[in-house]
């Protein structure tokens, strides 16, 4: 099976900067029509507003938690490219939380960000893959990869609202591909440990004592470059990962390996 993603066209979320931008940058690079998708506007505009006069690089900036952005984003991309076969659900956020405050509303919040906003939108794509897929029997229809967290499988008291999230969008991914298996529509995703995002390269300048953690507790021993994630990512965008679906692909190093009392989960 080929790695290949040329001449698909994709959508990927939360795509002006980090691990976002390095998928998106190497779905272009391998040949795909990428649509780059984030609330920030003005970042994607620094980071792309030259290569958008490529006829294979297009950006849309607006919040994704709102249904009307979402019909924009599919209806912009669909004028650019005609059509779109994979979608990858990259916008997320973390934010600490009170587990015992019950005032904090973070568990709300990350779950309208990191699964509610995915959720629409891949319902939406999923349709539209649909009617491109009428009259066809086989062959892959389509290509949701979602971006979830090791943090779904561990516990950390200050992450409840970023871990709950990731939990229930580890749950939507198995769902989804149940529900969309019999239209040839595959859903997977991958759940990563500590990637070298600009939130984590942030946390790190605040706290250089947490490398030392992160790379201790990694059996890897090391910090995860985004670019190793995007690669992950196209495979299972690719006919190279066809007969796989509902999957939670893991890169973490190792990191849950081992015991997750013992280590810290920055």
């Amino acid at each position: 099976m080929s790695f290949s993603i040329a001449g698909k066209t994709a959508i990927v979320t939360g795509a002006a900067n980090g691990i976002g931008l390095a998928i998106g940058r190497l779905f272009a690079e391998k040949g795909a029509n990428v649509m780059f998708a984030d609330a920030d506007e003005k970042a994607l505009a620094e980071e792309l507003g030259e290569q958008a006069e490529d006829s294979t690089i297009r950006y849309f900036g607006g919040d994704l938690r709102e249904r009307l952005t979402i019909a924009n984003l599919l209806s912009a991309t669909l004028d650019a490219f005609d059509e779109v076969n994979i979608l990858v659900n990259g916008a997320r956020q973390v934010v600490r939380s009170d587990a015992l405050d019950p005032d904090d509303d973070t568990v709300t919040t990350m779950l309208n960000q990191n699964l509610m906003a995915g959720l629409r939108l891949s319902q939406m794509v999923a349709r539209r893959m649909i009617a491109q897929s009428e009259g066809q029997s086989e062959g892959v229809a389509g290509s949701i990869v979602n971006l979830s967290s090791i943090a779904a499988r561990r516990t950390h008291p200050e992450l409840l609202g970023y871990s709950i999230s990731t939990a229930a969008q580890d749950q939507m991914t198995r769902s989804l591909a149940v529900a969309l298996a019999p239209h040839r529509i595959r859903v997977n995703a991958v759940a990563f440990g500590s990637v070298m995002s600009n939130s984590l390269k942030t946390t790190l300048k605040e706290h250089r004592e947490f490398r030392q953690d992160i790379e201790d507790h990694t059996p890897l021993g090391r910090i995860a470059a985004p670019g190793e994630l995007a690669e992950a990512v196209q495979f299972l965008a690719s006919e190279a990962s066809g007969f796989m679906t509902g999957q939670i692909l893991t890169l973490d190093g190792g990191r849950t390996l081992l015991d997750p009392v013992a280590a810290p989960a920055h």
